[in-house]
């Protein structure tokens, strides 16, 4: 064991007898391999051919999905380092929504050609200089390449969010629900001093198995999943003037255990009267200033939901606290805390308040508000799966158009920026004189990944395919990719295949580091009960 030291008075123990340590080339070669095998996973899911995966938890819920996030998320992964690739893809997702796949796949194509430099004896650390230096190079590059648009381009949007949906199930609706995307994105976005910022918390994703995925609507409101709370209520108002109020319509009761002495019938019935009385006021109070619709955080008494359906106002009670938020933003209107200090000002406004059916619930729409600064959407699709898959590709189109509209500038998708980035790097590699030179070309052949990918996963013949790339690439057109949905390498712009900078960036940076990260790696120690890999190879989940 490594953990054993032999000196000349017998041997010392520094750790458990029990720990697992591999030191030196072992541990890098190990934990190489473990990520190769995580990008390996995903390899066969990006692209718009690329294949989904079938996920199987321990309860038996299923899960089939392409998107690298919910894949790597779902996976139980054991290995150290493997775990750190999947820390890539929840990264990428939680910054900029599109791109995890590429992100992972990357990396694992990093750590593969770091590893042709280990076997002749290339040091590590030379090996993270030259990715450091090559990563800061593609970066720049990348800027340069980029075009600058307009963020209320609504052409632009439409291309980008269309594009993030060619890789998904939804590709073939795409043209319809990225319209969907960008109305929702345009109508919650904010103008600020130095730009736009949009904050996706504004947009409320409901979603419900049934009809198929065009029946998915954009909603100009918001959609609460709860019903009605008495029959004898209206289930439609037109017109509606409503009260947000996030205090019980309910008689408190004491803080300390308070008892009442009664010591006649009549004195019962004064008492319950004055329960009544105080409810009825309460609910008289919502009626004077003018509220036909009652929306509550909290619970709503039996005698005050009597009263309500008497003055004819449609309630709603136990709605979550973020759904309040977003009801305020919608319709305009202020939530309350006590039902004395209503006016008539606090009320919002909706063209409709309606109770409908959707499948087999009842759910409460409230649209046709103004000027909406919270809006629904709601996803339909054939079975539960399908709408589970929808709402995680409508958040990575949702996302992409955010990161346009907050960074406006573009590069061509299908491969292009990488195989743009590699060709550069390749001829900036020249420059340097040491082993660093190695690695940069290294870095450049990992990005050709990319390209590569996409064509052998549309079936493409990839050694045809990456001549016939470099070649467009090496004449000056640079926005040449991979067009996998007709099986050739064209001219990705005129295709509108789009993608926003900032995801590529955020690839670029997430996998470099994650690398680099991976490759300092020289000794691991993984205490008793641990799962280091203890020198059978990468234990994987």
């Amino acid at each position: 064991m490594a953990s054993i030291q032999q000196t000349p008075q017998g041997p010392v123990l520094v750790l458990k007898e029990s720990a697992l340590q591999q030191k030196g080339r072992d541990a890098q070669k190990n934990n190489i391999a473990a990520s190769k095998l995580v990008a390996e996973l995903v390899r066969t899911s990006l692209g718009p051919r690329g294949m989904d995966k079938m996920l199987v938890d321990s309860l038996g819920d299923v899960t089939i999905t392409n998107d690298g996030a919910t894949i790597l998320k779902e996976i139980d992964v054991q290995h150290p380092a493997a775990k750190m690739m999947v820390e890539i893809s929840k990264t990428v997702d939680n910054e900029v929504g599109d791109g995890t796949t590429s992100s992972v796949v990357f990396a694992g194509a990093l750590l593969a050609k770091a590893e042709e430099l280990l076997e002749k004896d290339v040091h590590a650390t030379v090996i993270i200089e030259g990715y450091q230096a090559a990563a800061e190079k593609a970066l720049l590059l990348l800027t340069e390449m980029a075009k600058q648009v307009s963020p209320n381009e609504k052409e632009v949007l439409l291309k980008i969010a269309k594009t993030s949906m060619q890789s998904k199930l939804i590709s073939e609706d795409s043209d319809m629900l990225s319209k969907l995307v960008v109305d929702s994105i345009l109508q919650v976005v904010e103008k600020e001093a130095d730009g736009h910022r949009v904050d996706l918390d504004n947009i409320k994703v409901e979603k419900k198995a049934g009809g198929s995925i065009r029946n998915t609507q954009f909603i100009k409101g918001i959609v609460l999943d709860k019903e009605v709370v008495h029959s004898g209520m209206p289930t439609k108002i037109e017109k509606a003037k409503i009260a947000l109020l996030n205090s019980a319509l309910e008689i408190e009761k004491t803080e300390m255990s308070a008892e009442i002495r009664i010591s006649d019938p009549t004195q019962m019935q004064m008492f319950l009267e004055e329960e009544n009385r105080m409810l009825k006021s309460m609910v008289d109070k919502i009626h004077q200033i003018g509220a036909n619709v009652l929306i509550c955080q909290k619970g709503i008494d039996d005698i005050a939901q009597h009263y309500l359906a008497k003055q004819g106002i449609l309630s709603v009670r136990r709605v979550k606290e973020s759904d309040m938020t977003k009801l305020a933003k919608a319709t305009g209107g202020r939530i309350s805390s006590n039902i004395d200090d209503m006016t008539t000002k606090d009320l919002g406004a909706a063209e409709l308040v309606e109770q409908r059916k959707v499948e087999t619930d009842k759910w409460v729409f409230i649209e046709g508000c103004k000027n909406p600064k919270a809006i629904t959407l709601l996803l339909r699709g054939g079975s539960q799966r399908v709408v589970d898959e929808v709402d995680r590709s409508m958040h990575d189109s949702l996302m992409v158009v955010k990161d346009v509209i907050e960074k406006p500038a573009v590069v061509a998708g299908g491969g292009a920026p990488e195989e743009y980035l590699a060709s550069h790097l390749k001829e900036w590699a020249d420059r340097f004189e040491g082993r660093e030179q190695l690695a940069i070309k290294k870095y450049a052949e990992a990005l050709e990944i990319i390209p590569l990918t996409i064509a052998e996963n549309a079936g493409m013949d990839p050694i045809n395919t990456m001549v016939t790339l470099r070649a467009k690439h090496s004449q000056g057109k640079k926005w040449t990719g991979i067009d996998a949905r007709n099986t050739r390498v064209a001219d990705m712009f005129t295709i509108d295949i789009i993608e926003p900078v900032a995801v590529k960036e955020q690839i670029i940076k997430s996998a470099t580091e994650a690398a680099c990260m991976i490759l300092r790696i020289d000794d691991v120690i993984a205490s008793s009960g641990g799962r280091g890999g203890g020198g059978r190879g990468p234990p994987m989940g």
